[in-house]
Formats: structure tokens, sequence, C-alpha cells
């Protein structure tokens, strides 16, 4: 019975110590990081990273002094032109973090570790709004959704202007011509003055029949020229739209798009056929855009927010349809030591809503 006590208590004894021996080495290695200076890349575009030489910092490193301030760390920072020139120096064992706007996404999981998201995007289309010519104007009246609805009112028209003259030939010839064209053009008349409650009243039913063909019809009518009015100007403003702006991805097939070369949006707009122009920034693609070198610019939705937000004299439009949703986080090499920190002090701030304070100082709520 001590034998067993002994063993039991020997177990304990040893729980406790390698429990407190592995805090200690936890508290060690943190302490460990707190008296190194990191070597941070900055990489990324408005309104997460601003220029080096900005008063500006932007969202990403607001999040990450933020951070580093609550957790004691200490640090000196490196601009790069682009992001992957920032992962490249990371990988090379150049850089301990990058922090920016850094897609997290499985092919770049391969070469290095990453932090939680400390936001989520999406990629977006923006396209010029143009004033349209003197064709594009007058093309939709000549559309088959709109010749086809202007068809099947004229043949609704003659059935009704049939009726009428069938009931009210006989009756009432003075009004309506035993001629079967005459008479039906007669009938087809009274249907459109009906219809637009004009009320001329040059010609109007006189019989039982009569009345209740054209009552029926004045009844119908208000529903059916409702809708067909509504059709037509649907139809009309789509037409219009499509002739200068893009909605989804199908409509750039075969178009010329700008997009950052070798950000996802490039991947992304490869396996949909579109016709790539590569740039370096996001500046240099809007360029393009407003110089009618491309169609429309392919990119992370907060940025293009944020430059529509600074440019509105730009006639621009901005699709609603979302693609390829990311996270944003930061990068680490593959054997960093100090993603667990940082996951920390991310999930702390988001909890103190911290981050989120930072992120509608840049972007407005709506956004």
């Amino acid at each position: 019975m001590k034998l067993e006590q002994a063993a039991s208590s020997l177990l304990i004894f040893c729980f406790c110590f390698f429990s407190v021996a592995r805090l200690q080495a936890q508290d060690t290695k943190t302490d460990s990081l707190t008296t190194i200076q990191l070597r941070v890349g900055v990489a990324g575009n408005e309104p997460f990273v601003f220029p080096e030489n900005s008063s500006t910092k932007g969202i990403a490193l607001d999040v990450w002094e933020d951070l580093a301030l609550m957790k004691s760390l200490d640090y000196t920072y490196t601009y790069f032109t682009t992001v992957e020139d920032a992962l490249y120096a990371l990988n090379r064992g150049k850089l301990d973090i990058v922090v920016g706007p850094i897609s997290i996404t499985s092919q770049r999981l391969e070469n290095m570790r990453f932090s939680q998201p400390f936001y989520n995007s999406s990629l977006a289309i923006v396209s010029r709004v143009d004033d349209p010519t003197l064709w594009q104007k007058v093309k939709p009246l000549f559309s088959m959704k709109l010749l086809l609805a202007v068809g099947v009112f004229l043949v609704i028209l003659a059935v009704v202007g049939t009726l009428l003259w069938l009931a009210e030939r006989k009756k009432s010839p003075e009004q309506f011509s035993s001629n079967i064209v005459s008479g039906i053009g007669t009938g087809m008349w009274l249907a459109i003055v009906t219809m637009s409650t004009t009320g001329y009243g040059d010609k109007a039913p006189i019989t039982l029949m009569g009345r209740i063909i054209a009552g029926s019809w004045m009844i119908i009518s208000i529903i059916f020229a409702t809708s067909m009015v509504a059709g037509i100007a649907s139809t009309l403003t789509l037409s219009y739209l499509e002739t200068s702006t893009f909605s989804n991805i199908e409509q750039l097939s075969g178009r010329k798009v700008a997009t950052i070369s070798a950000s996802p949006a490039e991947d992304f707009l490869n396996e949909h056929q579109a016709k790539i122009t590569g740039v370096d920034n996001l500046l240099d693609a809007m360029t393009k855009l407003n110089n009618k070198e491309v169609d429309a610019v392919v990119y992370d939705r907060p940025q293009l927010l944020y430059y529509m937000k600074n440019h509105k004299d730009e006639d621009l439009y901005l699709a609603k349809a979302e693609y390829f949703r990311q996270g944003y986080g930061y990068a680490f090499p593959v054997n960093s030591s100090f993603t667990s920190v940082v996951n920390r002090g991310l999930l702390e701030l988001a909890e103190e809503s911290e981050t989120v304070n930072i992120v509608e100082h840049y972007l407005e709520k709506d956004q």
C-alpha cells in the first residue's frame, strides 16, 4: 500500500516538474524574442501599406505596431517595392517577418508560414463608365429581347382587335368596316386607345359582347402595360451598362484586364481566359484603365475601394460580385518560432476591437 502511494506521489511530482519546466521554457522563449531586434519587411499597397516617407502607416503597419507595443518587441523596417520581392528576401533568410496585405494561399504555404488573418479580402472588378456613342444609344432598340417584346405586344393587339371587330361588325358597321383588314385595324386602334387611357371617343363598342371584351382588356392591359414598360426599361438599362461596364468575371473572357503581376488575381484571370496586362502597382493599373489601354482592372477589393474613395472624379464602376475570398496575414520563415507570439497578439487586438477600429479608420464601415 505504501509502495503504491509512493509511486503515485512520484508520478504527481514528475508531472508538476515537467509542467513548470515547460512553462519556464515558454517564458524564456518569449523573453528571448523580446530581446532581439526583428527584421521586418514591409510591402503592399494603400490602404494597407503607405510609402516609406509617408506620415500615414496603413492598416497592416498600424496593426503590427500595436501588436509590437503590446508584446514589447524591437524591430527595424525594410521597405520593398513588391510583395514578391519581400517574400523572396524572407525565403533567403534576410527577414524575420513580412508585414503587409499578404494573401494566405496554399501555394505560398509550401515555402513559408502565416499568422492568422488580420483582414479578410476578396477579388473584385472595376471598369470605366464611358459616355455611350450614338450607335450604343440606338443599339438597345434593336436587341432581340426588345424586338421579341414588341412582337408579342402586336400579336396580343391583333387578337384583341379581331375579337372587337367580330363582336361589333354587324351592329356597328359605320365604326367597324366589314372589310377584314380595315375592321381588325379599327379594333386594334380601339385596343391601343383603351390601354393607354387616352380615350379619344371616336370609336366605342355598343354591343354587350364588345363591351365585355373592352372591359376585360382594360383590366388586363393595366397589368400587361406596366409589366411591358418595366421590361423594356430594364432591357434598355442592362444593354447600356453592358456596353461600358463589367459585372461578373465571365464577361472578361477575351478582354484586356490589368492586375498586379504575380498576385493571386493573375492566376484567377488565367483560369477565365482573360488577356492579362501585368503591372507593378494599382496606380499603374488604374492609369491604363483610364487611358483605355485595358477594359477592366481585377484586384483586391479593399484596395479598389480605397482608390475609388480618393478618386471620386473618375467615373468608375465597382462590380458587386466578389471572388476568391482570402485572408491577409503576416509571413514568417518555415521554422520561425515567432508565429505563435504574433497570433496571440492578433487575437488580443481583435478581442479588444482594436483591429476593427484601425480598419474603419481607413475604410468606411459600410464597405
